[in-house]
């Protein structure tokens, strides 16, 4: 029996991609082709964007979902939103991926993995930090978001703010969040910490495009 290909391996686990984006019109197409290499199984949660990324996930339509809504709402409403459309669709698992450009799809293979051997789990991608070129101000954010999630959980994480993350939506049940914005994600992992699902941090590679090819929104 030949050996399976990573896109029956998805299907088989039900794990579908959830993009959240808002004005990445940049990055926006790179990424989704960089996961189509991969699945086609894709859910792009347009929130409220104001440039043309409106207009260039027309070209998509008729090969991944996308939602979108006018006003901007925060990315734990996209994320929030895509999890409620892949819980309906049949899924199980949510892998997210930042349409900033800064994550590389390769590294979905590392998560199929992972959780093929730890079923069930909340698998947390982990950036080297050091070599991500990371301002001053995000690098304090995500140790202080480390910090936090240890105060709350007794657990550590060495990267509590990566957006690059296998989610087991089956078993997270209400996701009816306290914040709508990028806290959102600390939470999730919060929540899924007290309701006793293992998290499991993987390395994965990051790549920080140029500042004028890169939004975003993230303020430490």
């Amino acid at each position: 029996m030949s050996e399976k290909s990573i896109a029956e391996r998805l299907r088989d686990l039900k794990i579908v991609v959830v993009v959240p984006t808002y004005n990445n019109e940049k990055t926006i197409g790179q990424v989704i082709n960089s996961i189509l290499e991969f699945t086609a199984d894709i859910i792009v949660v347009n929130d409220g964007s104001t440039d043309s990324t409106s207009e260039l996930l027309k070209t998509y339509a008729n090969r991944i979902e996308i939602i979108e809504y006018a006003s901007n709402k925060g990315k734990g409403n996209a994320l929030t939103t895509g999890f409620k459309k892949a819980l309906s669709s049949g899924f199980h698992y949510a892998l997210t991926i930042d349409s900033d450009g800064q994550h590389y799809a390769k590294d979905i293979v590392n998560f199929v993995t992972e959780i093929e051997q730890h079923p069930d789990s909340f698998v947390v991608g982990s950036r080297l930090l050091q070599q991500a070129n990371m301002d001053g101000g995000s690098s304090f954010a995500n140790k202080f978001s480390n910090f936090w999630f240890t105060v709350q959980t007794g657990l550590k994480l060495p990267d509590t703010q990566t957006g690059f993350r296998l989610y087991p939506i089956a078993l997270m049940g209400n996701m009816h969040l306290m914040t709508s914005r990028y806290e959102a994600e600390l939470e999730l992992l919060v929540r899924s910490a007290w309701d006793g699902i293992r998290i499991i941090p993987i390395p994965i590679n990051v790549y920080y495009p140029k500042p004028e090819d890169r939004v975003s929104f993230f303020r430490p």
